[in-house]
């Protein structure tokens, strides 16, 4: 009966989840609530990324090097072009493609997803679901490649 007590006068003074959060924010609505893309994602040299004209053993180096499982492809100003994962390595070798010739532009998705680095981490775990990814570009308020994230990064935050 206190409880309830206690829930219904917290609702009649407008006490939302947001408000509990802040004040616990160790626990898991606390990290759910109050911690951004920008405090997890990875940032600077970090973030795997080429040009379009970019060979694919570029692009398989810089992938392997950052170890996200994916590389950002950019133009010089940083916007993004498109993505490459590791499932797309593996569909072209089932393929039987030969990758020797090809630059990142050839193999690339174009209009990756992506998120706002100041969105809640846990809507880019949402985007992630949603779509069947393990990895999400980040942008800044400019669309431009301000970092990346992949599932691992989220649960490390124990956002998932």
């Amino acid at each position: 009966m206190g409880d309830a007590l206690a829930v219904a006068l917290l609702d009649a003074r407008g006490f939302k989840a947001e408000d509990f959060a802040r004040s616990h924010p160790g626990g898991s609505l606390g990290r759910r609530l109050l911690t951004h893309v920008s405090d997890v994602m990875r940032k600077g040299d970090q973030v795997p990324h080429v040009s379009a004209n970019a060979s694919f053993s570029e692009l398989m180096r810089e992938m392997s090097h950052k170890g996200l499982g994916a590389s950002a492809i950019v133009d010089e100003q940083r916007h993004i072009l498109g993505i490459f994962t590791d499932g797309d390595l593996r569909r072209l070798i089932e393929k039987g493609v030969d990758l020797r010739a090809l630059l990142a532009k050839d193999v690339m998705h174009a209009n990756p997803r992506t998120v706002n680095e100041d969105a809640l981490a846990v809507e880019a775990a949402e985007l992630m679901e949603q779509f069947k990814i393990t990895s999400v570009l980040v942008v800044n308020a400019q669309g431009l490649l301000s970092g990346a994230l992949n599932s691992n990064d989220l649960m490390r935050a124990k956002v998932i």
